[in-house]
C-alpha cells in the first residue's frame, strides 16, 4: 500500500526540515510526501528544495492558495497513494515505525480509516509534553457528545475522498472537524483505533492560540455539526471543549 503524506506550509523555515526528516526516517518506505507551499517568502521553499534531494518520492507545489484547507486539497489532488494522511509543517511523527503500524492496521482490520493518539508538545522542545489526546475506540454515538479522533493522527483511504469530497474551504479552522463528521457520522465509514501516539504537534495552532481563536473554532464546530445533521449541536460543542480538560493531566510522564 502506498501512503501519501500531505504537508501544507507557509513561512515555516524553522520547522519544515524536521517535518520532512520525520517522513524520510520512517521504516515503511512506500511513502510519497506531497508538500504544498502557499508562497513562502522566508526561505521555506529553499529549505524544501534542499531537503527534497534526500527523499525518493517527493512532490512540491509552491503557489498562492486560499488557506490551509485549500492547500491540503491541492495536496490530495496531486497525490497518488492508496492512503492519505497529514503532517503539518510544525509537527513530526512520534517515531520511525508509525506509518508501518498504520499500514498494518489497515490490512488487519480491512478498514476505510485508521487513527491514533496525539501529543501536544512545547513549540521550542518536542520532548516536553503539554497535552495528551488519547482517542479511544470509535463509537458513532460518541460524535453526538463532542468526541472526535485527533485529525493530525487520522488516515483515510483515497477512495473515501473520491466518494465524499475534499475539505470544505468555507471553514477557516474547523474543516477538519467537518470532514470527520462527514465521514464518520454522515458517511458511516469504517474506522479502527491504533492505540499509539501517531503525531507530536507543537502547541500554538490556529484553533488554540487565544480565546478569540477558541471562540471561532466553537462557532465553526457548531456550523459543522449542523451541516452534517448531528443532533443537539450546542451540547456537542460544549462537551467537545470539556473533553479537552482531562488531556492536560493524562499521560504527561
Amino acid at each position: 500500500m502506498k501512503i501519501s503524506i500531505i504537508t501544507a506550509v507557509l513561512n515555516n523555515k524553522k520547522h519544515i526540515e524536521g517535518c520532512i526528516e520525520s517522513v524520510k526516517s520512517q521504516s515503511y518506505k512506500d511513502i510519497e510526501h506531497v508538500i504544498v507551499d502557499g508562497g513562502s517568502t522566508d526561505g521555506t521553499v529553499q529549505k524544501i528544495q534542499s531537503s527534497k534531494l534526500k527523499i525518493k518520492n517527493c512532490i512540491v507545489i509552491s503557489e498562492k492558495d486560499s488557506g490551509i484547507y485549500d492547500a491540503i486539497n491541492k495536496g490530495i489532488n496531486n497525490s497518488t497513494g492508496d492512503i492519505i494522511g497529514l503532517l503539518h509543517s510544525d509537527d513530526v511523527f512520534a517515531d520511525e515505525t508509525v506509518i508501518e503500524k498504520v499500514v498494518q492496521k489497515f490490512i488487519e482490520e480491512k478498514t476505510e480509516s485508521v487513527y491514533g493518539d496525539l501529543e501536544y508538545v512545547r513549540a521550542d522542545d518536542i520532548n516536553k509534553k503539554i497535552r495528551y489526546w488519547r482517542a479511544g475506540n470509535c463509537n458513532i454515538k460518541k460524535l453526538k457528545y463532542g468526541w472526535m479522533p485527533p485529525h493530525p493522527a487520522f488516515f483515510v483511504r483515497r477512495d473515501v475522498f473520491s466518494k465524499f469530497g475534499l475539505y470544505s474551504t468555507e471553514y477557516k479552522v474547523a474543516a477538519d472537524y467537518e470532514m470527520v463528521l462527514r465521514l464518520l457520522w454522515k458517511g458511516r465509514i469504517t474506522s479502527a483505533y491504533l492505540p499509539i501516539v501517531i503525531t507530536k504537534m507543537r502547541w500554538g495552532g490556529a484553533s488554540n492560540r487565544d480565546i478569540s481563536s477558541v471562540m471561532l473554532k466553537s462557532r465553526e464546530d457548531y456550523k459543522a455539526l449542523k451541516a452534517n445533521s448531528v443532533p443537539s449541536p450546542l451540547i456537542a460543542v460544549f462537551l467537545k471543549n470539556v473533553r479537552k480538560l482531562h488531556q492536560f493531566i493524562g499521560r504527561l510522564d
